[in-house]
């Protein structure tokens, strides 16, 4: 088996973090400037395509040779750019003989940037990314703007700046280079197959994409700018701001008129002043207003109309593995995963008046128009004339795998059963028939304690966990919460002593570096002679989570604790974890690797998945074919790896997307 280790440095007018990859490719411009390559470890050459150099006959050969394994740093930009070099038709049987480096480093607890895995698996300089490479990307990748200076060329070629193309060539070599040690360096702790297949999916779920209303983005962008600009004049006139927007401006002036002091003007601020005993009939109207132009964002759709490809599809929604402790997926361009919920009646009105721009219309029965269009972003993905968008969405996913995990029988008994968990939980938290516990008696109003206790301590959390659920925003006082916390631990005494066993057995493991095992679940050390180690977790699905140079130390309460080294807000630092915590890593995995599972199954019967959001997938289908209890069905059969594990998943079936 041949490798080949690939780099390339491409050009497009397409911003590439604002659009995505599909459409910065799909660019009429779109260039690749230089081929940066290895076989088999070889010293990297790099082909200069500007300069009229061709990539080898040999190396075309070897990059279509079913037998000859390619490698790259985030492999879906190499492997979609070069597929439009060679203006291949079908590109996704190619894909199956790529593999990815950064899935390589993220499986393994790194980090996604290829200069911070350098760094944090402390590659020498002779093998680290050069740091110049954002300065040479700006200048030879990107246009530039025209000016009297640069002759008002929009575009910098190699002519332009012949000693920083030189610079740019070894840059590219360098990233071969960083790129090879790194997978040398992860090659004793590979990707699984079933995680290798899983990416390969991925990338063609990703370049499917999904279809987009662009006649609603247009129109909501629009309606949102001229909402905007009422609400501005409106400010103005009240208040007599320069920039009724400035947080400085507007926290002075609400000083002044309500005599007292306005810490700032966050979400949460604004809502409790508003809530609070307001008399103040300006004062109420401009912290309305703040509110609404807070709403009136259009971030998203306007990324939508970035993001959009020449066919309508936007592309490029989903990052593999972007969650590396646990490997679930992270959202891209709109942020599936954090899209506003929809509550409102008639979407499908409301969408047409959007669209017409009929303001005094929406105003009249919708009221809030700022509200109203960030509840309709998640409407513009839509599935094409001809086809409907299956939904369907495990039910209580994670309070089933962590009662498999634990052995609490009573919850898997419910979720084989009538699947009343919130009812069920309160029932043994009170002592109350689950009978009793319905609409119309006094021993309801457990109901909603048994809700919130049930998705929210499940992982060790106290009265904080209760109220971060919004225990308080849901009736219930702070006084009563220890005894929900204490009332639903005595519940679920199986759950409180996987917490317990998961802490010992880590704990453990890291001071012997013996292995242990707890509830199916293997702990473990590994490491090398270059110095790297980790523990890890080998999941009921085959899969491991690594933690990274794990060592022990005292918490605040004086006790041995776990302590890694892992990406936190981008950066690469010590961190802290406890036996709840982990259990949070390891169910939260066995719920993405369930997904994993039947996202194959969907493929392979026929249902192409075009995003999937948590524990929830979208899929399009032509009208004939689009049968949602056939789905559903799919989805709620056994696991091979978790016998025992009761799943069940429910959907809805329409022409634009949605979520109440």
């Amino acid at each position: 088996m041949n490798h080949l280790n690939i780099d390339i440095e491409t050009f497009s007018s397409v911003d590439i973090e604002k659009a995505g990859l599909y459409a910065y490719v799909q660019a009429s411009d779109f260039q690749i400037l230089l081929f940066g390559y290895s076989v088999n470890g070889a010293p990297v050459k790099v082909v200069d395509l500007m300069a009229g150099e061709t990539i080898p006959a040999e190396i075309v050969n070897l990059l279509f040779d079913p037998h000859c394994i390619k490698h790259a740093y985030n492999a879906a930009f190499e492997w979609y750019c070069l597929s439009k070099y060679f203006r291949l038709r079908g590109p996704n049987e190619w894909l199956k003989q790529w593999r990815c480096t950064m899935l390589h480093s993220l499986y393994c607890g790194y980090t996604a940037g290829l200069k911070a895995t350098g760094e944090a698996l402390g590659l020498p300089q002779d093998k680290r990314k050069k740091s110049t490479g954002l300065s040479l990307i700006r200048t030879f990748c990107v246009p530039c703007k025209p000016s009297k200076s640069n002759g008002n060329r929009t575009r910098t070629l190699p002519q332009h700046e012949p000693e920083r193309w030189q610079l740019f060539k070894e840059y590219c070599r360098q990233d071969v280079i960083t790129e090879m040690e790194i997978e040398r360096r992860l090659s004793l702790y590979p990707v699984p197959d079933a995680i290798q297949q899983q990416w390969v999916t991925d990338q063609i779920i990703n370049a499917r994409g999904v279809a987009v209303d662009m006649d609603l983005v247009r129109g909501a962008i629009w309606c949102a700018s001229e909402t905007t600009a009422k609400l501005k004049a409106e400010a103005i006139k009240i208040a007599g701001l320069d920039n009724p927007n400035s947080v400085a401006q507007l926290s002075k002036w609400l000083e002044e008129e309500l005599d007292e002091d306005v810490p700032n003007l966050r979400k949460e601020t604004v809502a409790a002043l508003l809530e609070g005993d307001l008399d103040n009939d300006k004062a109420r109207r401009m912290l309305e207003i703040r509110q609404l132009l807070g709403k009136a964002s259009i971030k998203k759709y306007t990324a939508m109309e970035n993001a959009v490809c020449e066919d309508g599809r936007l592309r490029g929604l989903l990052q593999f593995y972007g969650a590396n402790r646990t490997g679930r997926w992270a959202g891209r361009i709109v942020q599936p995963q954090n899209l506003p919920k929809t509550f409102l009646p008639s979407l499908s009105l409301a969408r047409d008046l959007i669209k017409r721009g009929d303001l005094d219309m929406l105003d009249l029965i919708y009221g809030n128009i700022p509200d109203t269009l960030s509840q309709l972003i998640r409407t513009a993905l839509v599935a094409p004339p001809g086809s409907v968008l299956l939904d369907a969405d495990f039910s209580a996913i994670e309070a089933r795998v962590i009662a498999w995990l634990a052995g609490e029988e009573w919850v898997l008994e419910v979720f084989r059963t009538h699947g009343k968990i919130y009812e069920a939980c309160a029932a043994h938290m009170f002592g109350v028939p689950i009978e009793k516990i319905v609409k119309g008696n006094p021993e309801y109003d457990l109901r909603q304690k048994g809700k919130v206790a049930t998705l929210a301590l499940g992982y060790q959390g106290g009265t904080l966990a209760l109220i971060k659920m919004g225990a308080l925003q849901q009736g219930l006082t702070e006084e009563e919460l220890p005894e929900i916390v204490s009332r639903w631990r005595q519940a679920n005494r199986r759950i409180v002593d996987l917490w317990y066993a998961v802490e010992r057995a880590a704990v453990e493991t890291v001071r012997t570096g013996q292995p242990q095992g707890v509830n199916g679940l293997i702990f473990a050390m590994e490491g090398d002679a270059s110095g790297q180690y980790f523990m890890t977790i080998t999941l009921p699905s085959g899969r491991k989570l690594y933690y990274v140079k794990p060592f022990l130390a005292p918490n605040d309460r004086g006790r041995e604790s776990i302590r890694y080294w892992g990406v936190t807000q981008g950066k690469w630092n010590k961190q802290e974890t406890y036996g709840g915590k982990l259990v949070e890593n390891i169910v939260q995995a066995i719920a993405r690797d369930c997904l994993a599972v039947n996202i194959e199954r969907l493929e392979a019967t026929g249902f192409p998945v075009v995003f999937h959001v948590h524990d929830e997938i979208v899929i399009e289908a032509p009208v004939d074919r689009a049968d949602l209890n056939q789905v559903c069905e799919i989805m709620s059969q056994p696991i091979d790896w978790a016998p025992g594990l009761p799943l069940k998943a429910d959907g809805w079936m329409d022409v634009f997307y949605k979520k109440e």
